[in-house]
Order: structure tokens, then sequence, then C-alpha cells
């Protein structure tokens, strides 16, 4: 685990996709996953985006890919997605060296600054798989709350990867942002 950085945050450019790729995979599926805490490797195979999915959100105008830097390199990412009231939050990913020392609780931060200040979103939501006790824990020590809302896994659409059980769904977590 590496030691916390001075972070820059800026929005995500098309010349940036092969990086988010390579950042988002590595964060969430196979070995390199395995070294940080994070990943869902022993619940998914197989890809968790593409470069064509991340070029769809950078050149989406209703959404915005947040790149955290650290000594000029990439080492976070998140999608926002402004909505009528509310700001959704997803593919969220630290290097996964890095998870641990705080640059996952900084790119959250100013995801929810820009959504707040800049785009005026009383609410942040997101989904997380219900497998994923460690992470939802991690999001409710920051304020998130559980609601209880389940929605189904994309089963049998392997852009977002290969289920290795038949028993996935998201919930739906919220924090207000006033």
């Amino acid at each position: 685990m590496s030691s916390p950085r001075e972070h820059t945050f800026r929005p995500a450019r098309r010349s940036d996709v092969p990086a988010l790729v390579d950042l988002v995979q590595s964060a969430y599926r196979g070995e390199k996953s395995r070294n940080g805490w994070t990943g869902e490797a022993d619940l998914l195979q197989g890809q968790r985006v593409d470069a064509e999915m991340a070029t769809e959100m950078i050149d989406d105008p209703s959404t915005t890919v947040i790149v955290a830097e650290a000594g000029g390199v990439m080492v976070g990412c998140c999608q926002l997605e402004r909505h009528d009231s509310h700001a959704y939050f997803g593919t969220f990913a630290v290097a996964p060296d890095l998870q641990g020392a705080g640059t996952g609780r900084a790119l959250l931060a100013e995801a929810e600054r820009l959504a707040r200040d800049e785009w005026g979103a009383g609410e942040l939501r997101m989904t997380v798989i219900v497998q994923r006790e460690d992470l939802i824990a991690w999001y409710v020590r920051r304020g998130y709350v559980r609601t209880g809302e389940l929605s189904p896994f994309p089963y049998g659409d392997e852009r977002f990867g290969v289920p290795m059980r038949d028993d996935l769904a998201f919930e739906t977590l919220t924090k207000k942002l006033g």
C-alpha cells in the first residue's frame, strides 16, 4: 500500500480511454484486482468496461468522467451522470496498489463536490453488488444509506462481465449532499 498523495482531478478526455479501461479492469477483474480490496474477481470474470463504453461515457453530455492523478499518473476515476433530482455515481476505480491509501476517499469527495456545487444535485445515488459487503460498509462509513432497493444484474450481457454465481443483484445507496 502506498502512502497518501496529493491528488489532482480533471475531466477525462478521449485520449484517456486506453488508460481508463486498463485502470478499471485492474481494479475490478483479474489477478491485478486481488492486490486491492475492491475487486470483483471472485464474483465476475471478463471485462468491466471496454473502449467503446468508456468513449460513450466521455462523449455523453449528461456525464462527466473524473480522472484522479498523482504525480501526473492516472490513479483513479469515476463517472457522474446528471439527472433531474440527483446525480448517479459509478465506474469508480482506484489503482489496486493505492486502495486503502486515501485515493478513493479523495475521489469520492471530489465527485460529491462537483455534483453538489457545480450541478446543484441534492443527492448522490449509486448501485453496488449486494455481495460486496466490505465495499457497502465503506460507503456507509462515508454517509451513504442502504435503501434496500434491489435491481437485477444484467445476466447475459458480457459487456459487464461473466458472472460466477447466479444470485448477483445491485442495491441502491444514497447520500444527501446538502
